[in-house]
């Protein structure tokens, strides 16, 4: 009751006439202004924050352009590994797999390279006169070895450069911020009415730099750490089959002998 009176009691001040259309104009401008312009933002940005943004959307289509490839290759790498040990471990013959390995028309990669190589040095080496059973399976595993890095390292190709956008990202974003805020305070040092409306523009690209760097780097770091446990996982699944391989091989050299 008593907050009632007081209400009642404050003498309201009314706006002159010719105040209402500045007012009017005022509220409108506000409620046209809620949101944020990006594309503004990016086009009244100052040359060297401009310049840095286009480096990080250069550098954030390149990380989309990896990460979609490297998917792929992937994908294509862990399909064709279970379909070569679904076939090897099937008990077909390893000379009809060797041919079908060696099949122009085909190129073979993963574990079926390294099938290809290891039997191809193994019934090379069976060929010459005067080697043991050990100097065959050391070939043949010598080879393996050899295409085995040469696999891991396709794997991994462009990986480092993901690596290095994810981690330089945020920092080019931060030079970003640093010009922006640089080219704000010298505009302030020559103006004497200073405002947060002289203030708001040139640190707003500031930050806008900043979080473009942070979209930068997010996914690609997010990339980079599950494509390398992939190459991990497909690395230790063909070094298991090399093992396996030169079992086999060190078996059937004792049974011919």
């Amino acid at each position: 009751m008593t907050h009632a009176l007081i209400l009642a009691a404050a003498p309201v001040t009314e706006l002159p006439p010719e105040a209402l259309p500045a007012a009017a104009e005022a509220v409108a401008d506000a409620a046209g202004h809620g949101g944020i312009s990006y594309v503004q933002l990016l086009l009244s940005a100052s040359l060297p924050v401009q310049v840095i943004m286009l480096l990080l959307a250069l550098g954030s289509l390149l990380s989309w352009v990896i990460i979609f490839r490297k998917n792929r290759v992937y994908s294509r790498a862990t399909d064709e590994a279970d379909d070569f040990e679904g076939r090897f471990w099937s008990g077909v013959d390893l000379t009809q797999l060797y041919r079908s390995a060696t099949d122009r028309n085909r190129v073979v990669s993963g574990l079926e390279a390294i099938f290809e190589a290891g039997f191809r040095e193994y019934a090379r080496l069976r060929q010459k006169k005067g080697l043991d059973s050990r100097t065959q399976l050391e070939g043949a595993q010598r080879a393996m070895r050899a295409t085995f890095a040469r696999e891991v390292d396709r794997l991994e190709h462009n990986l480092e450069l993901l690596a290095n956008i994810g981690s330089t990202a945020p920092y080019v974003g931060l030079v970003g911020t640093v010009f922006g805020i640089m080219v704000t305070m010298h505009g302030l040092a020559s103006d004497q009415q200073a405002s947060i409306a002289a203030v708001a523009p040139g640190i707003s690209e500031a930050l806008f730099a900043t979080a473009m760097g942070l979209f930068v780097a997010i996914p690609a770091v997010w990339a980079y750490n599950r494509f390398a446990t992939k190459v991990e996982r497909l690395s230790v699944r063909y070094e298991s089959f090399a093992e396996e391989f030169s079992s086999i091989l060190q078996r059937q050299s004792h049974v011919e002998e």
